[in-house]
C-alpha cells in the first residue's frame, strides 16, 4: 500500500539538507520529489514498501536532525532574549556560550533530548499526512523547549556565580597588592582537598575560625578551605610555597594563584612534600593492616 508524506518549509537550506538525507537513506521503494507551491517549498515522499514504521522512523529521524541542527541555538537565543532581557548583549553572548557547553557536555543528556524530539516527530508523522516545520516547532515541541529553558537557567546561574567569583578574587588581589607582606614565608600543604599551613619554622599555623576573624570571606564559597584562604589574607606572606602532595591543582589552588600571583611557588617534590607523602602512605598501610 502506497504511503505518502509532505514536509513544508520556506527555508532553502533545510530543504536541501533534507533532500540530501532522504536521497542517501538507501531506503528501497522510496520516491522523493521537491516542489514549490504558492506558500511553501515542499518535499513529497512516497513509500511503496512493506515496513511502514521504518518509513515513519526515517522521516522522524531526519526531522529530529533538522530541529537539533537548525533550531536549537535559535530556541536558546529566544529564551535568553525573552526571560533574561536585563542582561546586555555581551552578557547574553557569554551566557549562550555556557549554554552551548552544557548542551554538548553530556552525550547522555544530548541523546535524551534527541529521543524526546524523535518521539514527538514519530507520533505526529504516524497520524498525519503533512508537516509544516514552523507550525510543528511552535505548537508541538513544548516539552523539548522546556528542557532547553531549564538548561538556560543553569547557564545563567553559572554565569552569575563565575562573574561574582571573578569580581571577588579581583578585589582580594587588589587588597594583597596594596599591602606590604607581614610574614616572610608560609608553606601550604595540600592533600585530599585539605589544607595545612606551616610558618617559616615549619610549625603548624592554626587556621580555625577562632584564630582568624573571617572578615575576608564572602557568601561565595571557593571550597572547604575558605578559612585557609582567610588566614593567608591575614598573614600576607611574602612568598607562599604550595606543596601539592597529591599533584592536584584544583579550583582552590587556582584561586590562591589568582589572588597572590607572583608570591606563589608550586612544589611537588621537596623535603616537606616527601615527609607528608610518607605520612600519607604510612596511614594507608595502617588502615590496610587494621
Amino acid at each position: 500500500m502506497l504511503r505518502s508524506f509532505c514536509i513544508k518549509t520556506n527555508n532553502t537550506k533545510i530543504i536541501n539538507y533534507m533532500l540530501y538525507q532522504f536521497e542517501n537513506s538507501n531506503m528501497e521503494e522510496l520516491y522523493i520529489t521537491s516542489k514549490e507551491f504558492r506558500i511553501y517549498k515542499n518535499i513529497i515522499l512516497h513509500y511503496n514498501g512493506k515496513d511502514v514504521l521504518e518509513f515513519y522512523a526515517l522521516i522522524a529521524g531526519i526531522l529530529t536532525n533538522v530541529i537539533s541542527t537548525f533550531f536549537e541555538d535559535v530556541f536558546v537565543k529566544n529564551i535568553l532574549t525573552t526571560n533574561y532581557f536585563y542582561f546586555n548583549e555581551i552578557e547574553r553572548n557569554q551566557i549562550l556560550k555556557y549554554c552551548e557547553e552544557l548542551l554538548e557536555s553530556s552525550q547522555k543528556e544530548m541523546l535524551l533530548r534527541k529521543n524526546l524530539i524523535f518521539s514527538l516527530c514519530f507520533d505526529y508523522v504516524k497520524e498525519n499526512k503533512y508537516l509544516i516545520i514552523d507550525g510543528f516547532i511552535k505548537f508541538r515541541l513544548k516539552d523539548y523547549i522546556k528542557e532547553l529553558d531549564e538548561i538556560t537557567d543553569i547557564a545563567v546561574d553559572k554565569y552569575v556565580l563565575d562573574k561574582e567569583y571573578k569580581e571577588f578574587t579581583s578585589l582580594l588581589k587588589l587588597y594583597v597588592d596594596s599591602k606590604e607582606p607581614e610574614e616572610e614565608e608560609v608553606h601550604l600543604i595540600y592533600q585530599s582537598n585539605e589544607t595545612t599551613l606551616l610558618d617559616k619554622n615549619k610549625k603548624i599555623i592554626d587556621i580555625s575560625s577562632n584564630i582568624f576573624d573571617a572578615k575576608y570571606l564572602s557568601d561565595i564559597s571557593f571550597s572547604s578551605n575558605d578559612y585557609a584562604l582567610n588566614a593567608l589574607l591575614n598573614l600576607l606572606p611574602e612568598i607562599i610555597y604550595i606543596h601539592l602532595i597529591d599533584g592536584v591543582r584544583d579550583e582552590f589552588i587556582e584561586t590562591i594563584e589568582l589572588i597572590f600571583e607572583e608570591r606563589i611557588c608550586i612544589c611537588q617534590d621537596c623535603a616537606i612534600c616527601k615527609i607528608f607523602r610518607m605520612e600519607k602512605n604510612n596511614k594507608k598501610r595502617t588502615l590496610l593492616n587494621d
